[in-house]
């Protein structure tokens, strides 16, 4: 699918899952490099930044988005961009939310031709496009933020064993983000070089600014890591500490047990006299002393924080 958005002098080309016709359609209107037309059609499995005659090509991932993510395994999503210097375009396998965002705030800014998105060429738009990106990344670390929360919450509330499973599912979330923006700050820095050559010197605070949204995502990721290890040995702590008490406690009530199996053992040895037996009530007044005696010593061990 090819959708098309124009304002003024810079086209923004958005491919969704093309074909080959449509990729070769889009190569020759815009005479792209065959190589870098490419790389519109096929997965790409390293980001990376190409430099041509009158284009930049970069291949950039990015964590899937949880609401548009069809199954765990779809951790990363690809969008590919090709910069001229009046056009962008773009290519995706699947859904990318904040691009779809992008278009209709396009749409709207330009239909009401007050259209701050875009700029004299498309390196502009390219910057206003990967903030837009970023910031829906921050979102997406927000909502692990929250999530850590609750696990915070719950670990302090008796429920250390069923964290154990919240605390791994988000610890996968947050390696699938560090593992799809890895490479973005080195992506960025080859990609100022060969951007300043097709925009000019005064594009440098763009990328300056790019590289500083893309810090943001990269901090944030590092406290949640930071918090997330936190939450982890607090939650090991407390499951050692209750499996430590029940050991405890078991231990309590296996003595208790040993102590009065022997008042148990010494009245079955078949002795000649032998006190209380044949005295009336003999069995109540054996089975009292008994339950005094498992008593008492459970009052002690209670007394020393084993029970």
């Amino acid at each position: 699918m090819v959708n098309t958005y124009k304002y003024k002098s810079v086209t923004w080309v958005d491919l969704h899952c093309p074909t080959r016709d449509e990729v070769r359609q889009v190569m020759e209107k815009y005479d792209l490099n065959p190589a870098a037309a490419e790389e519109l059609i096929m997965p790409t499995p390293r980001p990376k930044v190409e430099r041509y005659a009158d284009s930049v090509a970069l291949v950039l991932h990015f964590p899937a988005w949880k609401h548009s993510q069809r199954n765990v395994d779809d951790a990363i999503q690809e969008i590919d961009f090709v910069l001229g210097k009046d056009y962008i375009i773009t290519s995706r396998y699947d859904g990318s939310d904040p691009l779809q965002k992008f278009a209709k705030m396009f749409e709207v800014n330009s239909v009401l031709d007050k259209n701050g998105l875009v700029g004299e060429h498309a390196g502009y738009l390219f910057y206003y496009m990967m903030r837009e990106i970023y910031h829906s990344l921050i979102d997406e670390l927000q909502s692990v933020r929250d999530m850590l929360e609750e696990i915070e919450k719950k670990i302090f509330t008796g429920e250390e064993r069923e964290m154990v499973f919240e605390i791994s599912k988000a610890s996968r979330e947050l390696l699938a983000f560090k593992h799809a923006m890895a490479l973005h700050g080195e992506v960025l820095n080859s990609f100022a070089s060969a951007a300043k050559q097709l925009f000019g010197p005064e594009y440098g605070h763009h990328l300056e600014a790019m590289t500083s949204e893309y810090s943001k995502v990269e901090k944030t990721i590092q406290s949640l890591y930071e918090l997330l290890h936190e939450l982890r040995e607090t939650n090991n702590s407390l499951l050692e500490t209750k499996q430590s008490q029940s050991i405890m406690t078991l231990t309590a009530i296996t003595f208790i047990i040993a102590i009065l199996g022997i008042p148990i053992a010494l009245f079955e040895i078949n002795f000649k006299y032998a006190p209380i037996l044949g005295m009336p009530d003999d069995f109540w007044v054996f089975s009292g002393g008994l339950a005094a005696l498992g008593i008492g010593f459970a009052a002690v061990l209670a007394h020393k924080k084993w029970l």
